[in-house]
């Protein structure tokens, strides 16, 4: 089913499925794993050429080295920029914890006040994907294996993606957008 918002066309199982991080289960595998780098807006690459320096302390000798070669980001099959990988596999902005769980260099800058911006929206909002279609924009449920134990936390945890996902979403469209969110659960409950 799908639901309507102003321009945005929002997949039920965003309300539906449960979903909660279990980075200690995935070791982070959705920065490592793909086929493109994360996709970004023109504007984060902006701000990621003009905060580059700040965030390089945080990243790995081959983010480094990979950055200066190929820049922040490139273009992806659909012409849209994305993160820069290394060896075409992991995020260049990738960096390890001491429980070798991936971290993102761009939050890390700023969690430690270095930079403003948090990590691209893409990141943040994930395991949402957002996608235009003419003058709308479709908020999808993206189901990937390595995130099971991210469903299965969830389900324990019994929160919905959406309410996972509250800060990025009340980031990319409001929070008179989140509210509508909110009602539109009663609603689909109301239902059951």
């Amino acid at each position: 089913m799908l639901i309507e918002i102003e321009d945005k066309i929002i997949s039920s199982a965003v309300f539906e499925r449960k979903f909660v991080c279990d980075l200690n289960a995935c070791k982070g595998a959705c920065c490592i794993e793909g086929d493109a780098g994360a996709p970004l807006k023109e504007e984060e690459v902006a701000l990621l050429n003009e905060n580059l320096e700040e965030i390089l302390p945080f990243m790995r000798e081959e983010g480094i080295t990979a950055v200066k070669k190929q820049g922040v980001s490139y273009n992806d099959i659909e012409n849209e920029p994305v993160t820069s990988l290394i060896n075409n596999k992991e995020c260049v902005f990738v960096h390890y914890d001491a429980n070798n769980i991936a971290k993102c260099a761009i939050e890390t800058a700023h969690l430690a006040g270095k930079i403003s911006n948090i990590k691209p929206l893409s990141c943040h909002l994930y395991p949402i994907r957002l996608k235009k279609i003419n003058d709308y924009t479709a908020i999808n449920f993206d189901e990937w294996k390595i995130c099971a134990p991210a469903c299965v936390c969830g389900e324990k945890l019994n929160v919905p993606v959406y309410r996972f996902l509250k800060a990025p979403l009340i980031r990319a469209f409001g929070e008179a957008f989140y509210k509508e969110m909110e009602i539109i659960e009663r609603e689909l409950k109301s239902l059951e």
